[in-house]
């Protein structure tokens, strides 16, 4: 790759960042998403997260954030991503399908007012849809970050982060950057306020 395509990628980058700048109605559900994952540890619950492939690697990322720590020492949260227990994953996608691998465990593991967040580049993943609508029956709040169409997700998820871009690169480098500031949000407001 030339340096000129390097550049080039990193440009494309920093765009999409600055049309999320922008983008109030994006902020507004920024803000949001911190907000309902306050209420939820505020009253005993969990943030369970879902994605496949790169959005796995997301999920796991900032389950870690919250149940570690971010920026300051203090209790971890309870969070939690659903596609951790290789055992588990492999038996319901053999015995099932993989379409109910996160499904079967938000029904297992979720409870009324806990928040499921997501994650799918497209919006369109059928086991993400599926767990969002077993989250919504179960009564839990829910969090879909996704591109800029939103996919199917966009009319399910009580709170969409639909990035402003299809290309799936720039979309997960900007929904790392969203789960950051979301993670930083819940931990000052729980521990340092």
């Amino acid at each position: 790759m030339e340096t000129a395509d390097i550049v080039a990628r990193i440009q494309a980058s920093i765009a999409v960042k600055e049309s999320i700048v922008g983008n109030q109605i994006l902020l507004d559900s920024i803000h949001q998403a911190a907000a309902m994952m306050i209420e939820t540890y505020r009253s005993g619950g969990k943030v369970l997260f879902c994605g496949n492939g790169g959005s796995a690697a997301d999920a796991q990322h900032l389950a870690a954030e919250l149940s570690g720590r971010f920026y300051i020492n203090r209790p971890p949260l309870y969070a939690e991503a659903l596609h951790v227990n290789t055992s588990y994953l492999t038996a319901v996608a053999n015995d099932f399908s993989y379409d109910d691998i996160f499904a079967r465990m938000v029904e297992a593991a979720g409870r009324a007012g806990d928040v499921l967040v997501g994650i799918s580049t497209s919006g369109n993943s059928k086991n993400i849809v599926a767990a969002i609508n077993k989250a919504r029956q179960i009564g839990m709040k829910t969090i879909g970050m996704t591109g800029m169409s939103g996919g199917e997700m966009k009319n399910l998820c009580d709170c969409l982060l639909n990035v402003p871009s299809k290309d799936t690169p720039r979309i997960q480098e900007s929904h790392i950057m969203i789960g950051h500031i979301i993670c930083e949000d819940v931990e000052k407001e729980l521990f340092t306020r």
